[in-house]
């Protein structure tokens, strides 16, 4: 099935390709999906056993959603990646600090590669995602909250101007549409406005 989804935001990447960032269409995504968030290099994404039935309604309940997105990332017309936004002061993590107003949170999953790994890979989609994040959602701080576990993915936010901060632990989210264990996670934050006033 093809999606009939239209792209969101593009932009040139010099050296890497075109980047499109697409909402999901979670009867189209959902096989490609399931078998990304399935692989064992997926665990921290915590949908390891789930069925390929569970992923599309997992993303039709976002879909239906107006505080949660989830998008498929491509470059040169392949998709790469899972992105989703989330308005912080209707998420758990608004729980865990203080949420200042234009906080907007992220979690990023990219895709098993095909043939060599490409230098400056997840550099390159992160600086298209925060474009993305600050002129179509105006955002004005970008947060992310990995597994605290997750040494791979919190290096490779700092490497990419995010501050790390205090570890939390997400609350149990145990609702009739939607389930989310309880989670340690460490808070990360990007904010244009304090990397401009260091330079």
């Amino acid at each position: 099935m093809t999606s009939t989804r239209q792209p969101v935001y593009s932009q040139l990447v010099e050296g890497f390709g075109t980047v499109t960032v697409t909402p999901v269409d979670p009867a189209a995504d959902s096989a490609l999906i399931h078998s990304w968030v399935t692989q064992e290099r997926a665990r921290f994404w915590g949908m390891g056993e789930a069925s390929r039935e569970l992923v599309q309604e997992i993303y039709e309940d976002v879909d239906r959603r107006t505080t949660h997105h989830a998008f498929m990332v491509s470059r040169d017309g392949e998709q790469v990646a899972l992105f989703q936004t989330y308005d912080c002061a209707e998420d758990r993590v608004s729980e865990c600090y203080e949420v200042q107003p234009g906080d907007v949170g992220v979690h990023l999953l990219i895709g098993p590669g095909k043939g060599a790994a490409v230098h400056g890979f997840t550099t390159a989609l992160l600086e298209v995602f925060l474009g993305f994040l600050f002129s179509v959602c105006k955002a004005r701080r970008v947060i992310a909250e990995p597994d605290a576990r997750n040494e791979k993915a919190i290096a490779v936010l700092e490497r990419n101007g995010f501050a790390p901060g205090v570890e939390i632990e997400l609350p149990e989210i145990d609702l009739p549409e939607v389930y989310l264990p309880a989670k340690k996670a460490l808070l990360a934050v990007y904010d244009p406005r304090a990397a401009s006033a260091s330079v």
